[in-house]
């Protein structure tokens, strides 16, 4: 279990991680309503369900709501002259549990990855850090970062899991990363839409999943969210 946003909220596993974006479907007001039917879920299946909303969402739903909130990026900038930056502080102050870190439409470099792993410690917040391949988990795994989710872009938002289009690579990066740092935790992410999807996680070895508009854009969010967190607690 991980605490984020100076101890105000936990993280626990297996963890559903849900990114919300920038779906229409889950801004505003909308972000808010979706945080909420998260939580209720949360509660019923006894699974930690996280959620990352965008940025300017992130105080107002941290206020309205319970569940362990996330960034969706921050910068590895200090305080002072960063005018558009995300400053660290700023997200751990607002109440988050924690940020994602270098999703893959949101994709850095090493070393500003480093970097950012880096501030995210010195705010207090769970850093969960994506990598497209199990080569740059491995090369990530040394920042010792909270958790590292493996994502192939290719296959994000296809409906296609990667635990069963390439099992291989989720279980070549549990590996990999383990092998490197075991402190490390390990999300699958790209195609997870069902409950079956989130059990092939697990099989292979992950520690929940990252997930988007396999529950954004369900009909019943709700019922979607029963669903994985079932697959989750076996």
């Amino acid at each position: 279990m991980y605490a984020g946003g100076d101890g105000l909220k936990e993280i626990s596993f297996p963890l559903i991680l849900v990114n919300l974006k920038t779906y229409r479907e889950a801004v505003g007001e909308l972000a808010v309503k979706l945080v909420s039917i998260a939580e209720e879920a949360a509660k019923a299946m006894g699974v930690c369900v996280a959620l990352a909303p965008q940025t300017v969402d992130l105080y107002r739903i941290v206020s309205e709501t319970n569940a362990p909130i996330f960034a969706q990026h921050i910068d590895p900038v200090g305080y002072g002259k960063y005018t558009g930056h995300v400053l660290p502080e700023a997200v751990a102050k607002a109440g988050c549990a924690g940020t994602l870190i270098n999703h893959s439409e949101r994709r850095l470099c090493l070393g500003t990855i480093k970097n950012t792993v880096g501030r995210a410690k010195e705010a207090g917040l769970i850093q969960v850090v994506c990598v497209d391949s199990v080569k740059t988990g491995r090369s990530v795994a040394p920042f010792d970062p909270n958790v590292i989710a493996i994502e192939p872009p290719e296959l994000i938002g296809t409906g296609i899991p990667v635990s069963k289009a390439r099992p291989e690579v989720v279980s070549g990066a549990v590996e990999a990363v383990h092998e490197i740092n075991p402190r490390v935790r390990v999300l699958c992410g790209a195609g997870i839409t069902s409950g079956e999807d989130v059990a092939a996680a697990i099989n292979l070895g992950a520690e929940g999943v990252l997930v988007a508009s396999g529950v954004v854009k369900a009909p019943d969010p709700y019922e979607k969210l029963l669903e994985l967190a079932e697959a989750a607690r076996r």
